[in-house]
């Protein structure tokens, strides 16, 4: 029997594809699979237009045997066949896809669509296969053909009896080696696991023989292992079921047996899509953060279908980082693939499908926000740390998208809120958003600051996430209100003691420089406050960098020692002042010594570091003889 060659590109393809096309040697069986459910929609196809055919759905499958003895692992379809011109055709030349001139020729009218498109899926078997063959009967003839290769060097074909129309593909498992072990595609749990993972959506049964240990007949306590014909492929997914026939537990199902997460999802969205892309899709909302969510190793995506079968487990470019802890999946007839059906190529139809899921999401996000604030709560503290990293990064690019996501505890609500809660209340007179940042909600209730902006009635937002204040800065305003920090060097409250505050400073001159002498390099000055009303000094910022920021800065592995520009400010109504005055020009060392314990003091309240706790402490020790 003569041997034939691969056409001289085909075989260079060939030993590419083996070794480098697939990222997964396991991929091979969902090829092969793609293949079988092909030939039975191909038949299916002749049977619309074909009034001798009928097209019965339970005679069509798709079956799959091993056997370890032997080593062969079967893939067998009920499909249309192969005569011997197509066995030349498309498994002679590589890259010529049957699947691919049959579609041109027969576009579908129904939503049916056939899968395989390049034609080189078929010779992924040899990535785990020493030699392959093919055994097919094609619909209405009597002879059937044998087609057998042992990779590179070529191929056979000679007739052969099969009694059924279809295909019958065997490979003869590789022995293993170092780094792999081919015997494992031999194995029962390990096939039906990669079915499930990739071809679990096909429309066509696929059928294994499954072991099941049973109790013995006549037995109650002796069990023994049997083996059934089971169909292992859930075949119709839930994304193509009409909505109205699905309730939350099958969409909570789905979610558990898909993976996504061990938690309850709080929110599902289905989407059908039948526009200038067409698409379905079943979004998740998680409640719980997954355990390295927060870390570099967290990967986002979403499962991605091409007509139900999965072409990639995590497709990060359907989705923004700031949206990355959605679960869920995509499928599309309408995807450009490239030639292993792994990677896409970055086309107008993946951005639509993007820009559209991104929308969908927002506006879940909002409805959970408007009519279900006690699930938004459960997300929002599991992920509203990623709604102001996508705020704070790029730029502030996507800040149009989030800011009616962002909340923030308050000082009068002593609850989450939002940023339109916040600006439905403010009254007439309130120029600005103000805020606070710090540790926690009891440390900043406590801060100095926050007496004067509190003793007008005005609200505060409580900044306790590290990032919460960068990604303000970049927001910079909501509904043309801006953000002021209640640490900032003027508050925008109109004062009816600013002048009088104004002529202290004037005769206090020589305290204040004299006071930021003693605390040359640590603060940009000192000056009366107009903000503290009980409190006798603080620390406030002026400048770009708050002295939260400066803390955060500080505590980052590459920091660039940024600091913020300090004013220490002394309340003019504390008994603390006088004695300040007493001591200018009578007492220097008394002086140095309140001066130094003011700017400790301000330190502590602000949760900064004092640079010599021994001296602090020993300050203390001499006022107290």
């Amino acid at each position: 029997m003569e041997k034939k060659q691969f056409q001289a590109e085909s075989k260079r393809l060939l030993e590419m594809m083996i070794n480098s096309i697939y990222s997964q040697k396991e991929i091979f069986l969902r090829e092969l699979i793609s293949n079988s459910s092909d030939a039975i929609d191909k038949i299916y196809y002749k049977a619309l237009t074909d009034d001798s055919l009928t097209f019965n759905k339970e005679d069509y499958y798709i079956k799959i045997s091993a056997d370890k003895e032997k080593r062969t692992l079967t893939i067998a379809d009920t499909g249309i066949g192969m005569t011997k011109e197509e066995l030349e055709s498309n498994l002679g030349t590589i890259a010529k896809s049957g699947s691919l001139a049959f579609k041109t020729e027969n576009e579908a009218k129904d939503g049916h669509d056939i899968i395989g498109q390049f034609g080189v899926g078929f010779y992924s078997a040899f990535m785990v296969a020493d030699t392959v063959t093919v055994l097919t009967k094609p619909l209405g003839s009597e002879e059937a053909y044998l087609w057998k290769s042992e990779g590179a060097d070529g191929y056979t074909i000679e007739t052969a009896e099969k009694e059924t129309v279809g295909t019958e593909i065997v490979l003869f498992i590789k022995e293993n080696s170092e780094e792999d072990n081919y015997e494992e595609y031999l194995e029962e749990y390990r096939l039906k696991s990669v079915i499930k993972k990739y071809s679990d959506f096909i429309r066509y049964p696929i059928k294994m023989d499954v072991t099941e240990s049973k109790p013995k007949e006549g037995s109650e306590d002796e069990f023994e292992d049997v083996q059934e014909e089971q169909t292992v492929n859930s075949m119709v997914p839930i994304w193509r079921k009409n909505k109205n026939e699905l309730k939350d537990e099958d969409y909570a199902n789905f979610y558990a047996e898909k993976r996504y997460g061990f938690d309850k999802p709080l929110k599902h969205v289905h989407i059908s899509v039948d526009g200038a892309v067409r698409y379905n899709a079943i979004l998740f909302i998680p409640e719980q953060t997954p355990y390295d969510y927060y870390s570099k190793e967290f990967e986002k995506g979403l499962e991605l279908y091409s007509n139900g079968v999965l072409i990639m487990e995590k497709c990060s470019d359907l989705l923004p980082d700031y949206f990355s802890f959605v679960k869920g999946m995509v499928d599309s007839e309408d995807l450009s693939l490239n030639i292993s059906r792994e990677m896409l190529q970055h086309d107008r139809q993946l951005k639509l499908i993007a820009k559209n899921i991104k929308n969908k999401i927002k506006s879940q996000l909002l409805s959970m926000l408007k009519d279900d604030r006690e699930n938004y709560e459960k997300f929002y503290a599991s992920f509203g740390r990623q709604l102001k990293y996508g705020v704070y990064s790029d730029f502030g690019a996507n800040k149009e998208d989030l800011q009616d996501l962002l909340m923030f505890h308050s000082s009068t609500e002593k609850k989450l809120v939002s940023l339109a809660d916040y600006v439905s209340r403010m009254p007439e007179d309130q120029k600005y958003i103000y805020y606070a940042a710090g540790e926690s909600n009891e440390r900043i209730e406590k801060l100095p600051q926050t007496e004067m902006v509190s003793e007008k009635g005005y609200e505060i937002l409580y900044f306790t996430d590290e990032v919460d204040e960068f990604a303000i800065r970049m927001l910079m305003a909501y509904k043309e209100k801006e953000f002021k920090s209640v640490s900032s060097g003027d508050l925008g409250i109109e004062d009816t003691e600013a002048e009088k505050t104004e002529e202290q400073d004037e005769e206090n001159k020589e305290l204040f420089g004299r006071m930021k002498e003693i605390l040359a390099g640590k603060v940009k000055d000192v000056r009366v406050s107009k903000r503290l009303k009980s409190h006798p000094v603080c620390l406030t910022a002026d400048g770009d960098i708050s002295i939260e920021m400066e803390k955060i800065l500080k505590a980052m592995p590459d920091n660039q020692n940024i600091q913020a520009d300090k004013i220490l400010e002394i309340n003019p109504n504390h008994e603390v002042f006088q004695s300040l005055k007493d001591a200018i020009g009578k007492d220097e060392e008394k002086l140095a010594l309140y001066t130094s314990l003011l700017y400790n003091q301000a330190l502590l309240i602000e949760g900064l570091p004092i640079k010599d706790p021994v001296e602090f402490t020993n300050d203390i020790c001499r006022i107290m003889v």
